[in-house]
């Protein structure tokens, strides 16, 4: 079993993480829950193509909102004028 990569799981997966101990940095990590998953049955993913956000962090969780703000006609011309004065004001 492979357990890198970019995966979609089945809805079994949170059974698992809600039985999940704290692991590192006190996080629940999913591949502890997928390794004791395939332990006790058949575990399933879909492999797909596409970037990964993580955002298990504040700053990542920031960089992706902004980053799908950015791609949204209703939001891109006041986030980005947002994003430009503040550029100007730290420099």
């Amino acid at each position: 079993m492979v357990f890198a990569g970019r995966y979609v799981f089945t809805p079994e997966i949170f059974d698992y993480l809600v039985e999940t101990e704290p692991g590192k940095n006190n996080e629940i990590q999913l591949t502890d829950a997928m390794r004791v998953m395939a332990k006790e049955r058949p575990m399933y993913g879909w492999q797909i193509d596409g970037r990964r956000y993580d955002i298990g962090n504040k700053f990542d969780y920031i960089k992706t909102n902004i980053e799908f703000a950015l791609k949204r006609d209703d939001l891109r011309g006041e986030l980005s004028e947002y994003i430009k004065t503040t550029a100007k004001e730290l420099s």
